[in-house]
C-alpha cells in the first residue's frame, strides 16, 4: 500500500522550515490504519516479542494496536510526572535543551524481548532514550518499528545495532 498518500504534510509546522508529517489522516482511514498496523505487526511476529514499548504519545497509537494484534502487553514510556508508581528516569538531549522519559520500574522484566514502536524516526533521540531505559530494566530490544522515517536526519545511525522497520521514508 502507498501509505504516503494518507499522510498530510503541513508546511512550516511547528516552525518555519519544517514540513510536518501528520499521521492522523492515515489513522482516520480505517483500512489504511489497519494495513499499516498489520504490516508493522508482521515485522514483529517472528521476533518472539514479550512486550511492546512506546513513548508518548504517538508511540501509544502505534504500539497499542500492535500489542493487541500480537496478544502481548503494552508499556508506556512517559514524560515526567505522568506515571503513578515508582519510575526509572532517563534524561536525554534535545536540539535546544534536555528532556526526560520515565517508565514504571516493574514494567519490564529482565530478559523480556521488547519491540519499541513510534510514529516517526527523525534524529533518533527519543528512541535512543527509550532503548536505554528498556535495557536498564533488563529488557532485550529485538526490534524497533516506525510508520515514517525522515532519512535526511540520520536517526537510523543511532540505532545501528537494532533491527529497524519503517513503512515509508522521506
Amino acid at each position: 500500500m502507498d501509505y504516503k498518500k494518507y499522510i498530510t504534510e503541513v508546511k512550516d509546522y511547528p516552525k518555519e522550515g519544517i514540513s510536518f508529517k501528520d499521521i492522523t489522516t492515515l489513522m482516520e482511514d480505517g483500512k489504511a490504519y489497519k494495513a499499516a498496523i498489520d504490516e508493522m505487526a508482521d515485522f514483529a511476529k517472528n521476533k518472539e516479542v514479550d512486550v511492546i514499548v512506546g513513548p508518548e504519545a504517538r508511540g501509544f497509537v502505534v504500539g497499542c494496536p500492535i500489542s493487541y494484534a500480537l496478544e502481548v502487553g503494552f508499556v508506556p514510556v512517559r514524560k515526567a510526572g505522568k506515571l503513578p508508581r515508582e519510575v526509572l528516569r532517563v534524561d536525554y538531549g534535545l536540539e535546544y535543551g534536555k528532556d526526560s522519559l520515565n517508565i514504571h520500574v516493574d514494567s519490564i522484566k529482565k530478559g523480556q524481548k521488547v519491540l519499541i514502536t513510534d510514529d516517526l524516526l527523525a534524529t533518533g533521540g527519543t528512541i535512543e532514550a527509550t532503548i536505554k531505559i528498556v535495557e536498564e530494566l533488563g529488557g532485550i530490544v529485538v526490534g524497533i518499528a516506525f510508520m515514517i522515517e525522515l532519512t535526511y536526519l540520520d536517526g537510523r545511525n543511532k540505532l545501528g545495532k537494532y533491527d529497524v522497520f519503517t513503512l515509508m521514508s522521506y
